[in-house]
């Protein structure tokens, strides 16, 4: 299916590329989170005719996250969990801990924007971990696990 896209989508394409996916990929992800819509002739001139305003969106969106990104760099994440006395964990800390910890610290992260490149967290230490607040920005955090005795 052929699709434009509303808006800069990792790996795929920038605002206004006109990009082949598969179906399902179009109808399940990109068209409801309204990323993309069917490149059907009026679509396309709808398209061209709010291209501007569509732009100066995404800009202040990128900008917001720039300034986010600002504030969050190099910020020291604590979390407690329950741990034996060899250093692992019960249970593991996963990106959902870390972007609840975030919004305790006041910073509006979904789960989905953690990276985990090596899956959860399942020892006490130290960790560096990405933050993807938009496709072009991309921040480093440090988690440190501290392990509590049970």
């Amino acid at each position: 299916m052929q699709v434009i896209l509303l808006e800069k989508v990792a790996n795929l394409g920038n605002l206004g590329d006109v990009v082949r996916v598969k179906d399902g990929f179009a109808r399940n992800f990109l068209i409801p989170q309204r990323k993309a819509r069917r490149a059907t002739e009026t679509a396309i001139a709808d398209f061209e005719a709010r291209r501007a305003e569509l732009e100066k969106v995404a800009q202040e969106k990128l900008s917001a996250c720039q300034a986010v990104g600002e504030k969050l760099k190099g910020q020291i994440i604590e979390i407690h969990q329950k741990a034996g006395v060899d250093g692992r964990l019960f249970g593991s800390v996963t990106n959902h801990d870390i972007s609840d910890s975030l919004v305790q610290k006041g910073f509006t992260i979904e789960k989905g924007a953690v990276r985990l490149p090596n899956g959860p967290l399942k020892a006490v230490g130290e960790y560096p971990i990405a933050i993807a607040l938009h496709t072009d920005v991309v921040v480093d955090v440090m988690v440190k696990v501290i392990g509590e005795q049970a």
